[in-house]
């Protein structure tokens, strides 16, 4: 495990890996920033795109797509702004989390702020810009992601359950897979290796859990943060595991909180699958 910045975040979460963009990517959410570590120079730099930036992924032609407070917006290869559409109508709540399925479709979760049971749903959008909600009535949408040879996986953080995802004529199916008890923390986002595992960080737990492809915890990754907030692969072997964190609400503004984190494993993740609009 090292500490691979400075504690240059508030919020730190949503990881990815995006090599077009120089590195892996991560951000400061409620700052809405997106940060960028240069694999070559180590360096990091900062873009501001909004109010709130949630989630963030490539996009098959180039450029990326974000999830902003309340919208979806597209940036071309310069990173110019192409195309936003507002997507939350309900006040007091937000984008979260989110990530592409195999059709090139881009889904993100939504929470209250003030995280009221139930006020959250997921959506999705078409690489034809069709906009649908997929899952209702969830409270704090977080991780999720989707792969070819192991299904999907997902996380509603209050229930404590990583759930597998199957996809059926567009229609979401969730059925639990583990269930990760209140003492160790509050399950955040994750991510999935090539052999099955899931990867989760532990909010309020200070480490990072792998469950095997059969719901087994074969190993544990202790984090010098308390608030683990996402984790993800990157790196030119997609072997290593970046992880973020969050010093939001700490009265101690000093060590590591809100750096980004890295852990050289014997496991290799998939690339982000990209946005086909």
């Amino acid at each position: 495990m090292a500490q691979v910045t400075d504690p240059h975040t508030v919020h730190g979460e949503g990881p990815v890996w995006i090599p077009a963009l120089g590195g892996v990517a991560w951000l400061d959410m409620l700052a809405g920033d997106i940060l960028i570590l240069n694999a070559d120079t180590a360096a990091v730099s900062r873009r501001h795109l909004g109010e709130v930036v949630a989630c963030l992924r490539p996009r098959s032609r180039g450029g990326f797509i974000a999830a902003l407070e309340d919208s979806f917006a597209l940036y071309d290869t310069a990173g110019n702004l192409e195309a936003i559409s507002k997507v939350v109508e309900a006040p007091g709540v937000r984008f979260n989390e989110g990530t592409c399925d195999l059709d090139g479709n881009f889904l993100c979760g939504t929470m209250a702020y003030d995280q009221a049971t139930g006020r959250g749903d997921v959506f999705r959008m078409t690489p034809a810009a069709e906009v649908e909600k997929v899952i209702a009535g969830v409270s704090i949408s977080n991780g999720m992601q989707f792969t070819r040879s192991h299904g999907g996986r997902y996380i509603d953080s209050p229930t404590g359950t990583i759930e597998r995802l199957e996809i059926d004529q567009g229609r979401i199916i969730r059925t639990p897979f583990v269930h990760i008890p209140a003492d160790f923390g509050m399950p955040d986002g994750l991510c999935m290796d090539t052999e099955g595992g899931t990867w989760v960080a532990m909010w309020g737990g200070g480490h990072v859990r792998r469950y095997d492809a059969d719901g087994e915890l074969d190993l544990v990754i202790e984090v010098p943060a308390d608030q683990v907030t996402a984790c993800t692969f990157g790196g030119p072997d997609l072997a290593t595991l970046y992880i973020t964190t969050s010093r939001l609400g700490l009265d101690d503004r000093g060590g590591p909180a809100g750096a980004l984190f890295a852990a050289d494993v014997d496991f290799c993740g998939y690339p982000p699958l990209p946005f086909a609009g």
